[in-house]
């Protein structure tokens, strides 16, 4: 899975929690669970566009303009390519709400695609999975110089909004190309189309590691498909079980942790993000978002990480949105989840330490549900979150469940989610493609290689294919 930023601090369950009801290797039919999603949409109102505000002073606030990165949490200057990601959509967002104009959006995505051309690569392969924000250099998790890997799920997250950013904006497309025509690409994605990361522990060589569960799996395995790569293997849901809590079947990644060293964590933050980002929607759909979702299992997961959490909330009476997130003291971050490690509502740590007392209402899970389904019991999320902010540093991280009040720590990927999910009340799924763009640099480098070998790029074989056509019939 990827690695949180927040292991650079070590420096400085709850009622129904252990029980389920059955267990099935297939999903279910689920006539009597499923409904189509209606999502919320319009124009934002006066508390949403303040809400927007609020997100956007944390990025004032933690932007370094000697490299044109944000801090990916409060007053830190280091970032992972996740957060970074974050940055990215809340700068889109409000540059769409008309709280910063294009000048400063240009001068704000100049700086920072300048710094993605020149920083200095993993081994020469790509981004490390830190860098310090003033300086650009590569750090480790406790912000010393050094170098430590890199992340598939991190990178592909970036990949899809840079990806957004080319067809929204296509005047940056070249400074983009650039940026990721310098990756060599052989050692993170295979022929099969499994996504590995690379990890290096001091002593010991690079370890290429299969990276991500389902659910974030998936969703950065779109990343890298955007870009033209074949990800076939991560895109498919196997292996997968379900767990039946409150009555709905939960999907779960069903690999061994002890085997692979990698938890499988059920959380709201992937199924959200490729909700509002690509629609649930596989990437060669270039429609228009409407009610109907061309990748029909995400849909249906997400769906279900959706009813259980609604479900334990009526059972219970705990308000509940799980997700991933930071903490304001050691150990600083936790996973939050639906289900992990075979129990429900669990809370671990990055090393599977049980914490139930950091369960929390996640602001960006509440969120996120309540953009993608306009519900009753997400009325009761967006009034129990919408307010949880401080004016001059953006939204806290969450509210915890056992009533000890707020995570007083503030992210990047926080606030730059709550951005992107009011930006998708207001347009709809994020991603929108354009047919009027003519072939950017990529393109071309995908048609013939020239100058890239050895990068393990996709081929472009239908432009290929069309090339060879066209020199068929032209005239000699």
């Amino acid at each position: 899975m990827r690695v949180f930023l927040t292991c650079l601090f070590l420096i400085l369950m709850t009622a129904c929690g252990n029980s389920y009801q059955g267990f099935s290797s297939d999903v279910v039919e689920r006539e009597s669970h499923w409904t189509t999603p209606v999502p919320r949409s319009g124009p934002l109102t006066e508390h949403e566009l303040e809400m927007a505000k609020i997100a956007w002073k944390y990025f004032e606030n933690n932007y370094q303009e000697s490299t044109g990165l944000v801090n990916a949490v409060n007053n830190y200057p280091s970032v992972t390519w996740w957060d970074a990601a974050s940055y990215l959509a809340g700068m889109v967002s409000v540059y769409e709400f008309g709280i910063i104009d294009k000048a400063e959006f240009n001068s704000r995505f100049t700086k920072f695609v300048a710094t993605l051309n020149t920083i200095d690569l993993f081994r020469g392969e790509l981004p490390n999975k830190v860098y310090n924000t003033q300086t650009a250099a590569k750090v480790d998790y406790a912000n010393q110089p050094g170098e430590i890997g890199y992340s598939a799920l991190d990178l592909g997250r970036l990949m899809i909004w840079l990806y957004i950013i080319k067809q929204r904006f296509p005047e940056y497309a070249t400074a983009i190309d650039s940026a990721v025509l310098r990756w060599n690409f052989c050692n993170v994605v295979d022929e099969n189309g499994t996504m590995f990361g690379a990890l290096l522990e001091k002593g010991k060589e690079v370890q290429y590691l299969q990276e991500g569960r389902l659910g974030y799996e998936e969703y950065a395995a779109k990343g890298f498909e955007l870009w033209g790569f074949n990800t076939d293997q991560a895109l498919l849901p196997e292996p997968y079980g379900t767990i039946n809590m409150f009555g709905y079947d939960v999907p779960y990644d069903t690999r061994d942790p002890r085997k692979l060293k990698a938890h499988s964590y059920v959380v709201t933050e992937s199924y959200v993000l490729d909700g509002i980002e690509l629609g649930w929607d596989v990437t060669s759909d270039r429609s228009p978002h409407d009610s109907h979702y061309s990748h029909e299992w995400m849909a249906e997961f997400a769906i279900q990480i959706y009813r259980v959490q609604e479900a334990r909330y009526r059972e219970t009476g705990i308000i509940t949105a799980r997700t991933e997130h930071q903490l304001a003291g050691p150990p600083y971050f936790v996973y939050d989840t639906i289900y992990t490690d075979g129990f429900a509502w669990n809370t671990i740590s990055e090393v599977g330490e049980y914490l139930p007392q950091f369960s929390a209402v996640a602001i960006k899970g509440a969120m996120g549900m309540w953009v993608l389904w306009d519900t009753e019991y997400t009325d009761l999320l967006f009034d129990h979150v919408s307010h949880t902010y401080n004016e001059e540093k953006g939204f806290y991280e969450g509210i915890y469940e056992n009533g000890k009040g707020l995570i007083d720590t503030f992210t990047s990927n926080n606030n730059g989610i709550l951005l992107e999910i009011l930006l998708y009340k207001t347009q709809g799924k994020i991603l929108t493609y354009r047919d009027d763009i003519a072939p950017s640099l990529w393109d071309k480098a995908l048609e013939t290689q020239f100058g890239h070998e050895g990068q393990c790029l996709p081929r472009n074989n239908q432009k290929a294919k069309t090339l060879a056509n066209l020199d068929a019939v032209s005239p000699q």
